[in-house]
This record gives structure tokens, sequence and C-alpha cells, in this order.
């Protein structure tokens, strides 16, 4: 009797988490599961994971849906990043059009800690009215999508982190760009801070250890922080945490 054919796992990646689940996967379900990881392809040299890889976009829901079918994956998870809502939202109606089985995978959002200054804020758009009068030198952490709003705001001076150069000129008109990767460490992020005589910092609550330095070096600095409150993930089951989500896989072959 032949042996069933391997199950097939699409995971929708370009994050740590995505990364670290595609590992884990190969890992615990060896030659049982299929691993192909799906990047955006919107960051120069990204760092692969393990398994097959596919780089580039998929053509909406539509193009989503079609790819499940004619690749017969039975399990999707969308491990993108928290904000990338455009992206979710198509996954998650791709995987109802296909009949995949589907899970969302994201990290918890940071929470404040004691001695930390945030304004919460729902938008980008707020955050630039949010930003204290005092203010006058801003860190953005926000990503390259979101600083359009912010040259509405030529009294202030902006120190932009990117991952990537981005391809068309940032719209800003007092501003320094410096691109790096995390993770960063608090030390390094409390010095970037105090040379460029940093006053506040707008970023969004997007979580993770990579990238968290900057809130307890802002902390330390007494600094406020304007954070952008997180989107709310698409309807359907969720999963915290890597291991949850193995366990949801484990399950799902279970029942297959």
């Amino acid at each position: 009797m032949a042996a069933p054919a391997p199950e097939r796992l699409l995971i929708l990646g370009g994050t740590a988490e995505g990364r670290a689940l595609a590992e884990a996967a190969e890992a615990r379900f060896g030659p049982s599961v299929t691993v192909i990881s799906a990047l955006a392809g919107r960051t120069r040299a990204p760092i692969l994971p393990a398994g097959e890889v596919r780089i580039g976009g998929f053509g909406g829901a539509d193009g989503l849906a079609s790819y499940l079918r004619e690749e017969r994956i039975g399990l999707l998870v969308d491990a993108t990043h928290p904000y990338a809502t455009r992206i979710s939202a198509q996954a998650s109606e791709a995987a109802a059009r296909a009949g995949t089985t589907h899970l969302v995978l994201v990290r918890p959002s940071w929470r404040p800690a004691p001695g930390d200054r945030w304004i919460d804020v729902a938008t980008v758009e707020e955050a630039v009215g949010a930003i204290p009068v005092e203010a006058e030198r801003v860190f953005l952490t926000v990503g390259v999508r979101a600083l359009a709003p912010f040259a509405s705001r030529p009294d202030l001076w902006f120190l932009v982190r990117l991952v990537d150069e981005p391809a068309e000129p940032i719209p800003l008109a007092r501003h320094r760009l410096i691109c790096a990767r995390g993770p960063f460490a608090e030390a390094d992020e409390r010095a970037l801070l105090a040379d460029y005589r940093i006053d506040c910092l707008v970023t969004r609550a997007s979580g993770g250890d990579a990238t968290a330095a900057k809130l307890a070096a802002a902390r330390l600095l007494g600094l406020p922080v304007v954070m952008v409150r997180r989107p709310p993930p698409p309807p359907g089951p969720c999963a915290s945490s890597v291991e949850d989500a193995l366990t949801w896989i484990e399950k799902r072959l279970g029942e297959a």
C-alpha cells in the first residue's frame, strides 16, 4: 500500500515567527508535511526560511485562491506582519474560497511597563496630531508606507528607520534616513536617541523582541512614545506563538 501524500502547508511569512514556524514544522513533521513559505518580496535580501520558498505576490484573493487549489494546499498559516491587513484579509477570503484550513499566527502586542509615557492612538493619521507640542525631533519607526501623513508637520525634524532604502524619496521636508534590520540592543537604541537628540518616538504596537529595545531606551530616557494601536486580526482561528501554531497543525493532521 502506497504511503499517503504529504500534507502541503503554506506559510505567508516574512516575519521572524514565519521563519521559526517553517523551521519547527520541518523538524517536527518531517516528510509528512511539505512546508512552503511565501514572501511578498518587498525586502531586499530577505532572510530565507527552511523548506520551499516562493517570492512575490499572488494577485489578490483570486490569485491566492487559485494557487491554493492548484498546489493542493491543505493548511494555510498567515504569519505576516500584524499591520499587513490587506494580505491578511485576502488570505482569509482565499482560504474560504478554496476550502483550505486557515490559521492566523500573530505575535502578542507590546504592553506599557511602569515608567512608560505612551500616547495611545488608533491610526497613523491620529499619531501625527498626537506628537507632544514640546517635541521637535521625532524618531519614526512606522514603515515606509506610513510616512506620508507626517509630511504635514514641516515644523518637526524626523529620524526615519527602515529596513531598506525606499524606492521613492521620503516625503518629509526635514529628516535623516537610516537603514538597519533588527534585532537591536537597548544600549545601541539609547545611544541612537541621545546622539540625534530625539525627544519623541512614534511607532506601532508590532510586538516581538527584535525591535522592542527602542521602547526600553525611551522609558529610560523619559521620552514620550506615540503608539499606533494594532488593527484586529481577520476572523477565524488565531495562535499567539509558534508552539500554538504547531499544535494546531498537528491537530489538523490528525483529523486528516
